[in-house]
């Protein structure tokens, strides 16, 4: 199993301007733990959206490249988001998915994928252009480069352990980070 705070520091290493989505719970707490970024739009409250605000997003802003950094219980929840994004077929979006197995931000009960559900092979079916499944944490990067100029879409599954760590919280105003989202993407402009 891998580490998440460690996969994920590794892939955003370098991160330029990627703009990065997160699921709500420990995505967000891993992502907020490489440092506060105005090009990080945190989810917090909407379970099972993330991998289709980055879809919109990845289709709003076709000259960028949009990671959605989120948990097996997100992506669960919203398991027809692979098969619209697979119709899609947005080449500048990357799904992150990193699975624990459990829903942490609630108690830690079991997810489907802790009794066998292959999100790796889902997304595969659903048409994604990429799947990988990384085993070894030095594989994030060798990842690392796909996020930024990968044929997309591309579905990154890591499973990593229940490992706790700290929780670093990023800003909570949705107002403010919107704004401050809208900005550093470009996308004010387009409203």
């Amino acid at each position: 199993m891998l580490d998440r705070r460690e996969f994920v520091a590794r892939l955003l290493k370098d991160r330029g301007d990627l703009m990065v989505l997160t699921g709500l719970g420990t995505a967000t707490f891993d992502v907020a733990s490489q440092g506060d970024n105005p090009l990080n739009f945190y989810i917090w409250s909407g379970m099972g959206c993330t991998a289709m605000v980055g879809l919109g997003l990845a289709l709003a802003r076709p000259d960028r490249r949009v990671v959605v950094i989120t948990g097996d219980g997100d992506v669960l929840m919203a398991l027809g988001s692979l098969a619209t994004i697979g119709a899609k077929q947005p080449k500048n979006l990357s799904i992150v998915c990193i699975d624990n197995a459990v829903y942490a931000a609630t108690g830690m009960q079991p997810t489907a994928t802790g009794a066998g559900c292959d999100l790796a092979a889902t997304a595969r079916a659903c048409g994604f252009k990429q799947v990988m499944a990384p085993t070894d944490i030095a594989e994030a990067d060798t990842l690392r480069p796909l996020l930024h100029s990968g044929p997309g879409p591309l579905f990154i599954h890591a499973r990593v352990s229940n490992a706790k760590h700290e929780r670093v919280i990023p800003t909570r105003d949705g107002y403010g980070m919107k704004h401050r989202f809208l900005e550093a993407s470009g996308l004010k402009a387009m409203f």
